[in-house]
């Protein structure tokens, strides 16, 4: 465990490298060095490497290179946006997306999985068993984010509609759904570890840069990743937008950091993740 957070193992660090490589294979040493940064050895990347393939969340590529596979590509879509999620907002009017899934079965770990993250990536929460809600506040209306929902591994049997006359009981219950005071904590809590950890960084030694920059790094982006985007007057969004423009900062200068370390004439990774 570091001080920085908990370390990666062989298979989640390769999955968030490839994650983050926008398509690009990456050859297998970049891989095991990556890798050694965390203590991790060349045989605990081998075998995450089958593993990965095996689930098809990695694909071999000509010899000794690997990129996302099929099972990945998804929610590398959707990761890849979240430098640009600000641009997923428009304007409430107090209309909210509604998820009915209580009659989809619970049985499939896996449908089960990709179900709850399609679900999470969008900010919806349970109102009610099998029932999830979220402000309609976002770009493309309801009928984008239906498909984005099926995309990501909703089940379309899913009922997947816009609802607005709650009961009087209902939009308070409703808007503390997403523990706001929590979320605007996060923002400011998020935003000075990362501007802290800048003001310094040009003091420490490569590996140990790219290293912290990393567990730095992976659960601020996936913050915003994981942001619901709530529309103003349910969250600070003076805070959010200050937030992942820090975010945005430390991802630049995490990819210059990571470039340094690896010496390698092709674009190094960063330290995004899901």
């Amino acid at each position: 465990m570091s001080d920085l957070g908990p370390l990666p193992t062989a298979k989640s660090l390769i999955q968030s490298l490839l994650l983050a490589a926008d398509e690009r294979a990456y050859p297998a040493r970049q891989l095991v060095s990556a890798c050694a940064l965390f203590g991790l050895t060349e045989n605990n990347v081998r075998v995450a490497l089958v593993r990965l393939q095996s689930e098809g969340i990695l694909a071999a590529e000509g010899r000794g290179h690997y990129r996302l596979g099929p099972a990945a590509r998804g929610l590398a879509q959707e990761v890849s946006a979240w430098r640009q999620i600000e641009s997923r907002i428009r304007p409430w009017d107090d209309g909210y997306v509604v998820v009915h899934c209580a009659g989809l079965g619970r049985s499939d770990r896996s449908a089960l999985h990709k179900r709850q993250q399609a679900l999470n990536l969008n900010g919806f929460a349970e109102l009610d068993k099998g029932l999830y809600i979220r402000p309609d506040n976002l770009a493309g209306g309801i009928d984008d984010l239906r498909g984005r929902l099926y995309k990501l591994g909703l089940e379309e049997q899913a009922l997947v509609f816009r609802a607005q006359q709650f009961g009087s009981h209902f939009p308070a219950r409703i808007k503390n759904l997403w523990q706001q005071s929590v979320i605007n904590q996060r923002y400011r809590s998020v935003q000075k570890r990362l501007d802290e950890w800048l003001a310094r960084a040009d003091q420490l030694p490569p590996d140990q840069a790219a290293r912290e920059a990393f567990l730095l790094g992976r659960p601020a982006i996936r913050c915003v990743v994981y942001d619901p985007l709530l529309p103003a007057g349910m969250v600070d969004t003076d805070a959010r937008q200050s937030c992942f423009e820090s975010v945005r900062r430390f991802d630049s200068a995490g990819r210059a950091l990571w470039w340094q370390f690896f010496q390698f004439g092709v674009e190094a990774p960063t330290h995004q993740a899901a």
